[in-house]
């Protein structure tokens, strides 16, 4: 776990061993939630990236009678 430090421009710097598990490069963009009392920091991939992610995923789903 790392601490990080909110600038006078409310900026933080994402720690090195952070940046480079996640593969995050400069100018990248990420999406930030306000999720209860923190913040989460989610990296936005390309969607060419994201093909077959889902790969062997059980697509079996009991439904309700009304539904198809």
């Amino acid at each position: 776990m790392g601490t990080v430090t909110i600038s006078p421009k409310f900026q933080v710097v994402i720690p090195r061993w952070i940046r480079e598990k996640l593969g995050l490069s400069p100018g990248q963009k990420i999406q930030a939630i306000a999720y209860g009392n923190r913040i989460e920091l989610i990296p936005l991939r390309p969607i060419k990236e994201m093909r077959g992610f889902l790969k062997g995923i059980d697509t079996k789903v009991d439904r309700g009678a009304d539904r198809l």
